[in-house]
């Protein structure tokens, strides 16, 4: 006998998403008070097109829907900001140093490759529209711990939809 699944009044799914994107979200700020232990180090994707999300021009040009970073021995200035629902932090690429902000709902994946742990996440499409941050100017490179985080692309590990 094969019986349908009743349909929740519930949402349970979202329950489970929430409490996940918690776990990043901890793991984040356990880095931004006592930084990164050891090898640990973290990749972090998210949608750069989401409400909310604040990135430089030519990163958002660049990556137009989603990208990766990598935190793992330079990027400063890490700020979980769980009021605002969201984190900022500051990182170098090609030698320029950027602040990215970054709403909690943005995610879509949490990796700490050392501990072989990961989390993926569907964007939080209904999540609060907040007003745009004013992200500081970006620190010159001198005054920057200096920094080449790698961007990393994993669509190649992407599992496809039909």
């Amino acid at each position: 006998m094969n019986e349908a699944t009743p349909q929740s009044l519930l949402p349970y799914e979202a329950w489970a998403s929430r409490a996940l994107r918690a776990v990043a979200i901890d793991a984040l700020e356990h880095a931004a008070r006592e930084g990164l232990p050891g090898e640990h180090h973290f990749y972090i994707s998210f949608r750069t097109d989401h409400p909310g999300t604040n990135i430089p021009g030519h990163l958002k040009a660049r990556y137009p829907l989603e990208m990766t970073i990598v935190l793992q021995h330079r990027f400063w200035d890490l700020v979980v900001d769980r009021a605002a629902q969201r984190f900022s932090v500051g990182l170098s690429f090609s030698g320029v140093a950027s602040v990215l902000s970054v709403p909690f709902a943005a995610l879509t994946a949490f990796q700490d490759p050392h501990a072989q742990f990961g989390l993926r996440f569907e964007p939080e499409l209904d999540a609060p529209m907040e007003e745009p941050v004013d992200l500081p100017e970006p620190v010159p490179e001198a005054e920057a711990v200096p920094s080449q985080p790698q961007v990393v692309s994993l669509d190649a590990f992407r599992r496809k939809r039909d």
